[in-house]
């Protein structure tokens, strides 16, 4: 095959080319195994390599990058939390489980190490962290790869900050990722992350707002839709959702829609109950594992009406609007 060739098949070859400084447009007629001798052995010594790396270099790029267009090309059943101890060095006293297509909720007072706990699974941890905590992969323990890799991550995590430093619109940053991701029909996928974005924010943005003049509730509405239609990831962590100004409830059943493991650092009711079960951390450890009961999602018709007025009254002040509080909460 020729290497314009291969550029219809493959367009992101290009990036390869472009690591060792070769335009492919120059050399599209040419194959290429043809390259090295073309450019010459002292080309590819001055880029610090040999035509021999070249060549087999690219065979792997390829490889990689069609394991990264199909997903991470790694599935997550589930992940488990072997004990580790609390602030005062007491052991843990169970392990918790979380599979996949389920919600876990952390909850527990400020302070309390509820964001440890989400590092602790972030990192894999192999009681190396202060908690002593071990994470393992459906029943066995992660390689170094898996766990400090910076490519083919299996964990998105959404901090309470989500703040961008690109110079990109909203359409610049989607398009972007979705290349990056090698994703059929660009602009379909960019165009339904978009529309979810907008759906789970409490106020709209446009495409061609540019993503560092996103306000906190749109920048998490933007990376929750872009993480549960297009990343690969599994597993997904939120701190603290409540906090930012979007549809909690839509975000979380997006998330659970897409079979992922998502757990979420809560002290939202609505949300600590729409999950399946809930972890509670007291002093740096987990102290409980509660599983939702019949009787608890009865209540959440209850808080999801009172959320809803909330929510109501909340976008009436953001708009500017006068309240009506003769019975806001009816």
């Amino acid at each position: 095959m020729t290497i314009n060739e291969l550029r219809k098949i493959m367009p992101w070859i290009e990036d390869y080319f472009s690591s060792f400084a070769i335009d492919p447009l120059q050399f599209g007629n040419k194959k290429l195994e043809e390259l090295g001798s073309i450019l010459g052995e002292d080309y590819f010594i001055e880029q610090g390599s040999s035509s021999l790396t070249f060549i087999d270099g690219f065979f792997l790029f390829m490889e990689q990058a069609r394991a990264l267009q199909q997903g991470s090309g790694f599935t997550v059943e589930s992940l488990s939390v072997l004990p580790g101890h609390n602030k005062n060095g007491e052991k843990e006293a169970f392990s918790v489980d979380l599979k996949k297509g389920e919600v876990t909720a952390i909850v527990g007072p400020t302070g309390s190490g509820k964001s440890r706990l989400l590092a602790d699974i972030e990192s894999l941890a192999q009681e190396d962290t202060p908690t002593g905590r071990k994470i393992l992969i459906d029943g066995r323990s992660p390689g170094d790869e898996e766990r400090f890799s910076t490519e083919g991550r299996f964990i998105a995590q959404l901090s309470q900050n989500m703040n961008f430093v690109m110079d990109l619109s909203v359409e610049e940053f989607l398009t972007m990722h979705a290349e990056s991701r090698m994703v059929d029909e660009i602009s379909y996928i960019v165009k339904k992350i978009y529309d979810t974005a907008n759906i789970l924010a409490g106020e709209p943005f446009s495409r061609e707002t540019p993503v560092t003049e996103l306000s906190g509730g749109q920048s998490r509405a933007l990376m929750i839709a872009d993480t549960a239609l297009l990343s690969p990831a599994p597993v997904v962590l939120i701190d603290e959702i409540e906090n930012a100004g979007v549809d909690k409830i839509r975000s979380l059943e997006l998330l659970i829609s897409n079979n992922k493991i998502v757990l979420i650092s809560t002290h939202d009711p609505l949300l600590a109950l729409s999950a399946d079960q809930r972890l509670v951390i007291q002093n740096g450890g987990i102290s409980k594992l509660l599983k939702t009961t019949p009787d608890e999602k009865k209540y959440l018709k209850s808080l999801k009406k009172i959320d809803s007025k909330l929510t109501l009254i909340r976008n009436q002040l953001r708009r500017g609007e006068e309240i009506d509080f003769r019975d806001p909460l009816a």
